[in-house]
């Protein structure tokens, strides 16, 4: 009979192992990047085997909730956004000799976002406060052994704040480069 502490042992080295199993397959550790249109920051870090965590604190274009015809015009609005990415088609990319660098692969994610914009006036009102949305986006992502990197997403989201919340559509567009990383990524 394994004594209760060696069977305990082995357990934790056979999870230990796992979970270091789900790095180095095909996301990168991490990576921060800069963005020029939606000026700020980026971090992004794996999770597991095909997913990460990223997380964008810029100047970010959005619609206006408040507006009366939402769509009539976007703003810049300070804001921090949070994906979760699940990138489907690492392998494919591996096996059409395409690079998963920087993990260059299509995704589907939930994501949110909180902004932050300054008083304002709309329809002769002044207005402050916070808003934000929850969704689903799908997009791609592109990077480049010179650091250059893109990536470009749409989807819906629910929006809320000091409004009726309703449901819109999202989309995010980010260039820039890669700044500092850590490769751990086969296929390159």
């Amino acid at each position: 009979m394994i004594p209760l502490r060696n069977l305990l042992l082995l357990v934790l080295l056979v999870l230990a192992s796992q979970a270091m199993g789900q790095f180095g397959k095909n996301c990168e550790l991490r990576q921060f990047k800069v963005n020029l249109i939606n000026p700020g920051l980026e971090y992004e870090m794996a999770l597991g085997v095909n997913t990460t965590l990223d997380i964008k604190a810029g100047l970010q274009v959005a619609l206006d909730p408040l507006l009366p015809d939402v769509y009539e015009e976007l703003a810049f609005f300070p804001a921090v956004a949070v994906q979760y990415r699940y990138y489907y088609n690492f392998e494919a990319r591996q096996r059409n000799r395409r690079t998963i660098y920087g993990n260059s692969a299509n995704y589907i994610a939930p994501a949110a976002a909180v902004f932050f914009p300054d008083t304002r006036t709309i329809n002769n009102e002044l207005v402050k406060g916070n808003f934000g949305y929850a969704g689903l986006v799908t997009g791609l992502q592109r990077s480049y052994n010179s650091g250059f990197n893109f990536s470009v997403d749409v989807g819906a989201a629910y929006h809320v704040g000091q409004f009726k919340g309703a449901i819109y559509p999202v989309a995010n567009l980010s260039i820039g480069w890669i700044f500092n990383e850590k490769r751990w990524c086969v296929g390159r």
